[in-house]
């Protein structure tokens, strides 16, 4: 038994550890955001509500059906079923059944019906909308972890050649060809690469947590899996933001749920000028009653003509349904002639809705061209960023190892070594920085564009 017990203990640790060792793709974390993110689940919810209201949108082309029961109780004078005064109590029932449909009410049914249906097609669009968002929120983060653990790599490069540089000082100090004074600035050094490391890996941390919060799962042993994004040829493929542009406004659920919000405003100006003419309606029902002296037997006088006597025939509660069943139908028409200017100040507001959803398409359009152009302009930026850092970078790496050479033949001091080793980081860093920005702003791009991001 306490074997077993082991067995199960060590099994759900294996599983705990393996959690925690886990590393997130980016299509993973990309997949389980859109699963899990709480304000996607809302708009899903929301858009099951605008379904909902397409059902009820079509019951309005379906006739009504409604039913009634009633019990009373009668005490005192009063019209019984049989149109007589009476003045003994008795007590009574009443069924009855209603069926009402309309015919024509100017077209407002049909028009309504077409409004719910346009507002759950725009839902669906605000719904793909934040999960692009979202999307991109992920991608970016996923980046940003990415650039940490490269500059980590970079500290640690510092750290590693700091401390190489430690070590032959203070060969050098105790062979007496080096004053202590240069062991004290390489180990001053050293401490400093060592700072940086850790502010970069908290840097990584703060980003892990970032995209850990983003997902909604713990930040504890969260990591994600590294990409080496290496660019061999950097350039600007797609350099027409015309193109961009149209293809994005044809594509993005943004203008798409803009574009569905203007044709629902359409809908709505006939929905209200619908009130101005008349509706036609259809109803019919069938009612029945039964009614019962109280201390009485249930039965009705038969008068012969012939002799003029009176004779009580049973008249039970089946023999009263059938007796009293009635039936009507009938057709209601409603004409409008004044409302106090009710229907004439709904139209005119539907039509100023109309505008003002006309205008935010357009609002949206100029932004998205807007973004499109900066997206442009960040990504040109980015890439002249980087090649310049390339460029700068092998000039600070053939730099550095004259300074090399220089300082271990002792013609150059720490200090100015240390110079020439903070270029060539500050130089590695720009590279790294330019690198994730231009792929980061390439990939925005090809969103615009319609084509799935992927990290290669």
């Amino acid at each position: 038994m306490r074997t077993k017990i082991v067995s199960i203990l060590a099994f759900f640790l294996l599983i705990n550890a393996n959690a925690q060792n886990k590393k997130w793709t980016l299509q993973e974390c990309v997949n389980y955001a859109l699963e899990h993110n709480i304000s996607i689940k809302q708009q899903e919810l929301s858009k099951d509500l605008a379904a909902e209201d397409i059902t009820v949108a079509k019951g309005n082309f379906y006739p009504s059906l409604n039913s009634s029961v009633s019990q009373n109780w009668n005490f005192g004078s009063y019209i019984d079923n049989y149109g007589g005064r009476v003045s003994t109590d008795s007590r009574s029932n009443s069924f009855a059944l209603s069926s009402n449909v309309t015919l024509y009410n100017g077209n407002r049914n049909k028009n309504n019906l077409l409004q719910v249906q346009k507002s759950l097609e725009a839902a669906g669009f605000d719904l793909e909308e934040n999960k692009n968002g979202i999307m991109l929120n992920v991608v970016n983060l996923y980046l940003n972890v990415l650039l940490d653990k490269e500059n980590i790599i970079i500290a640690q490069d510092q750290i590693d050649i700091s401390k190489s540089q430690v070590e032959k000082a203070n060969v050098l100090v105790e062979a007496g060809s080096q004053a202590k004074a240069t062991l004290l600035e390489a180990e001053a050094t050293l401490a400093s690469n060592e700072e940086q490391l850790t502010m970069a890996k908290n840097a990584l941390d703060l980003s892990l947590l970032n995209l850990a919060q983003l997902l909604q799962v713990s930040h504890k042993g969260f990591d994600v899996q590294d990409v080496a994004l290496t660019i061999d040829s950097a350039s600007l493929i797609y350099n027409d933001t015309d193109l961009i542009f149209n293809t994005a406004v044809a594509n993005l659920p943004e203008i798409k749920s803009a574009e569905v919000l203007v044709e629902r405003s359409e809908v709505d100006v006939k929905t209200a000028k619908g009130a101005f003419y008349p509706s036609l309606s259809f109803n019919a029902g069938l009612g029945t009653s039964y009614q019962h002296y109280q201390g009485e037997k249930d039965v009705r006088p038969i008068v012969d003509p012939d002799t003029n006597t009176i004779t009580y025939v049973s008249n039970g509660f089946g023999k009263q349904l059938e007796d009293n069943l009635g039936y009507n139908f009938g057709f209601s028409l409603n004409i409008p002639i004044f409302n106090r200017f009710q229907t004439k100040s709904s139209v005119t507001k539907a039509q100023i809705n109309q505008e003002i959803a006309s205008l935010q398409l357009l609002d949206k359009q100029v932004k998205l061209r807007e973004a499109i152009e900066k997206a442009y302009a960040d990504a040109k930026a980015s890439l002249d960023q980087y090649i310049s850092a390339e460029k700068s970078l092998k000039a600070q790496n053939e730099s550095y190892k004259n300074a090399q050479v220089s300082f271990d033949n002792g013609v150059m001091t720490s200090f100015d070594f240390d110079q020439v080793r903070n270029r060539l980081v500050n130089a590695q860093s720009s590279l790294a920085n330019a690198k994730y920005n231009f792929v980061f702003k390439t990939k925005l791009l090809e969103y615009y564009l319609g084509i799935p991001i992927v990290l290669e």
